[in-house]
């Protein structure tokens, strides 16, 4: 009996293993970003600001959801040879589609489209990356795939370790003139569209040196070992999968939401400004930092392929200032150290997060919670987002869609008032070591204390600033309003239930997941 179950095991283990395995990536050619675009409407009106700044970076923040994807559409309705799109997560939502029929339309016109997308959030989409791919214009490429479809559950029960790792670069580049990275993936909530949660977020448009070094690193992702052509997965799309997708785009053109942003994307001035040679850039030097591919496959988190250890280079130690910004803040046993010791030779250390009631992953929150009071005894300043703060915001530093609740979405930090990075990591375990990240590190005193100010003038007014008890037994959350300090003995706007439930986490070894 022991034998016969023993052989099920294994044959079913073998089964799923099968079932699981990548093919090699057949049918792939590697290609690269163009160079030859000086001549695209978009190279003709960046080229005297480029010539002015030679080995400099063109700078514009992007705060506003609407700047942000009026910026990509309008972007795509700009370019002329090609369109190179990286992201996590593409919802099929209504910004998701305008996004998608902007590069189809792109490509109707004769450019050239590389979508390269993380395969974890793709379920319900291969009919939508199929008819996209069947465009002689289009590839789509999937990091990290799952080989069974319809059953991403079996894929990480046999092969965890792998499908574990994925790939959380995010940027947009046009004509190899222009890219746009930062912390947005495609979706209705990362723009402020919908009536769901509503992010805070920051991209950046970038212009001369940088966009080089982002085509350099999409090439290196495009072309990698877990980059495969879609088609091999999900099969050729048809003519039924074409006309669905046409289907899709104009009932998504007639929604509401769409027309309001669509008129939004016609009357903002962004890349008319950009053309017209009137759109405010701040050049300076700026250096495109990113994990290595490898991380991916490459189990034994090697030094030389990871992005954090290039990005403490990049923006040095702080000796004066760290102001931090990050949705996921998992330091662990050597972050929390490193920031402590921060504290103690008198930097000033201020951190905003997201709170318990604001974020959208308890078993994150778990992670932090643990390191909250250590931080806290060195000096280290925490401050947690209000899960109403678009509604009680009333300042523009942090832009909030319409959304019924309130979630910090934007990866970016400050050190010394000099430099600033904006992108896609996190300061948590899973962005270090497990998922491939990118980012800008600019050296901009303006960036740097604006982000200073946004700590001084509108965190506290939609944070709680969680600090020691006068005890010295346990955390008090400080609300501040118009009406004077309120405080809170345990985390405000949650249940009993889910802080038992953070409580249990965090004593569990999960802490390298999060």
């Amino acid at each position: 009996m022991n034998r016969v179950f023993a052989s099920i095991v294994a044959a079913l283990a073998a089964l799923l293993a099968g079932c699981t395995t990548l093919p090699p990536p057949e049918g792939r050619s590697e290609t690269t970003a163009f160079t030859d675009t000086a001549g695209t409407r978009l190279g003709r009106a960046v080229a005297p600001a480029v010539a002015a700044h030679p080995g400099k970076t063109g700078i514009h923040a992007m705060p506003s959801p609407h700047d942000a994807l009026a910026a990509r559409v309008l972007l795509a309705a700009a370019a002329e040879k090609s369109i190179d799109a990286q992201y996590f997560i593409w919802n099929s939502d209504e910004v998701g589609n305008l996004l998608f029929e902007a590069v189809w339309r792109a490509a109707e016109r004769g450019v050239r489209v590389r979508l390269l997308l993380d395969d974890l959030s793709t379920a319900g989409l291969d009919p939508t990356i199929a008819a996209l791919d069947a465009h002689p214009n289009v590839e789509v490429r999937l990091y990290n795939p799952f080989v069974q479809r319809d059953a991403r559950l079996l894929g990480f029960i046999s092969d965890f370790s792998r499908l574990n790792r994925r790939m959380h670069n995010k940027s947009f580049t046009v004509d190899s003139q222009v890219s746009v990275v930062g912390g947005r993936n495609i979706g209705d909530e990362y723009f402020g569209a919908g009536a769901g949660i509503a992010y805070a977020d920051l991209d950046v448009m970038t212009l001369g040196e940088a966009v080089r070094e982002v085509s350099k690193e999409f090439d290196l992702y495009w072309n990698s070992l877990s980059a495969y052509p879609a088609a091999g997965l999900i099969g050729p799309g048809g003519p039924e999968t074409i006309a669905a997708l046409q289907e899709k785009f104009a009932a998504i053109r007639v929604a509401p939401g769409s027309v309001q942003y669509a008129e939004a994307v016609r009357t903002t001035p962004l890349i008319r400004d950009l053309l017209a040679h009137n759109l405010a850039m701040e050049w300076t030097d700026a250096r495109v930092v990113y994990d290595n591919p490898a991380k991916t496959v490459e189990a034994d988190d090697r030094a030389d392929v990871l992005l954090f250890p290039l990005l403490v280079q990049a923006v040095g130690r702080p000796q004066r200032a760290l102001d931090l910004v990050t949705p996921y803040f998992v330091p662990g046993k050597y972050g929390t150290g490193a920031l402590a010791a921060l504290a103690g030779r008198g930097v000033r250390v201020r951190i905003l997060t997201n709170s318990l009631a604001a974020c959208d992953v308890t078993a994150v929150h778990s992670g932090y919670a643990k390191r909250r009071e250590e931080l806290l005894r060195a000096g280290v300043r925490l401050f947690e987002l209000k899960a109403t703060a678009a509604r009680e915001s009333r300042e523009t530093a942090l832009n909030f869609g319409s959304g019924s609740s309130s979630a910090l979405h934007a990866k970016t930090f400050a050190v010394d008032g000099e430099r600033i990075f904006v992108g896609s990591f996190n300061f948590d375990q899973r962005s270090a070591l497990l998922n491939t990240e990118m980012g800008v590190v600019i050296e901009s005193a303006a960036l740097a204390h604006r982000l200073a100010g946004v700590f001084d003038a509108t965190v506290p007014h939609i944070a709680y600033e969680v600090v020691l008890a006068p005890d010295g037994g346990g955390l008090v959350w400080i609300e501040r309003t118009e009406s004077g300090e309120k405080r809170y003995d345990t985390e405000p706007q949650t249940s009993w239930w889910l802080r038992r439930k953070v409580e249990l986490l965090s004593v569990l070894p999960i802490e390298w997941l999060l």
